[in-house]
């Protein structure tokens, strides 16, 4: 029986046996999240799943049409999760999680924070840091499952459990993508069946990139910004564990396998990630 914890005061009463995992989510549930629940539902006694859209991760702390118009389905993500015997979901209200609207104490991201994804929406990695803290808290879970698509969040919530000494093992979950190679991501339900066309530039540089077919970086990013109805936000080569950028790089063929690009774009109004590591298909 899957029990559905609407307040902190619940949460916080739920006895969860044995060693605990939690697959923090922002809802509009996808394959994605169904491999990091098997994941986590493999590794551990008792699973949690959090739904919760967090204002604080959004542009003006929320008062924007990104925020408003992210997908929100509850009745659909419960019944997504119906099979996956998942012991508790937690889907919180806004007022829930933050009593005093805008909290005064944030956890910070620093510098790691404030490049790539960072730098096209600042603020960003602050309100993910708050709110998976807080979630560690309330929840206190053995382990926390992140998937590798947001490969700047992963670098992130890792630093800010070893900065803080929080004890929670966190675990990243491969990307998962659909059967033309877009990385799922509940964004995708903006897309048009055009714009999906069109945003698979991404994963298909990405792929030419590590597969060797596109060695020069420069040459990438020309070829996702000459894609008709594509934008390119940033195409960069970094350390996988710090985000700093890789020295001096110019053609990936000299690297050596483990570097990451990560890239970012837009498709109309929907802003799309991926990454792929160097030596990995």
């Amino acid at each position: 029986m899957t029990h559905i914890l609407r307040t902190v005061e619940e949460v916080r009463k739920f006895h969860s046996p044995g060693c605990l995992g939690l697959v923090p989510t922002m809802g509009a549930l996808h394959t994605g999240h169904r491999e990091l629940i098997e994941r986590a539902r493999a590794e551990n006694d008792s699973v949690i799943v959090s739904i919760f859209v967090n204002p604080l991760q959004f542009s003006d702390l929320g008062d924007c049409a990104d925020y408003r118009d992210y997908p929100r389905d509850l009745a659909a993500d419960l019944e997504a999760l119906q099979d996956l015997d998942v012991d508790a979901v937690f889907a919180p209200e806004p007022s829930e999680m933050y009593p005093n609207a805008v909290p005064e104490v944030w956890v910070r991201a620093g510098e790691m924070g404030s490049r790539l994804e960072g730098a096209s929406r600042p603020g960003h990695f602050d309100g993910v840091t708050t709110v998976v803290a807080k979630l560690f808290q309330l929840i206190q879970p053995d382990r926390a499952y992140f998937g590798e698509k947001d490969a700047q969040q992963l670098a992130i919530i890792r630093r800010m459990v070893a900065d803080l000494n929080i004890p929670v093992e966190i675990t990243g979950v491969p990307i998962i993508r659909g059967t033309d190679g877009l990385a799922e991501s509940s964004r995708n339900q903006h897309l048009s069946a055009q714009q999906r066309q069109q945003a698979l530039i991404l994963p298909r540089t990405l792929s030419a990139l590590a597969q060797g077919e596109i060695s020069d970086v420069d040459h990438a990013r020309a070829a996702i910004s000459a894609a008709e109805g594509v934008e390119l936000d940033h195409l960069e080569v970094v350390d996988p564990a710090t985000l700093l950028p890789v020295p001096d790089v110019h053609r990936l063929d000299q690297l050596d396998s483990g570097a990451l690009v990560v890239a970012a774009i837009r498709v109309g109004n929907t802003r799309l990630i991926d990454n792929i590591t160097i030596g990995q298909l």
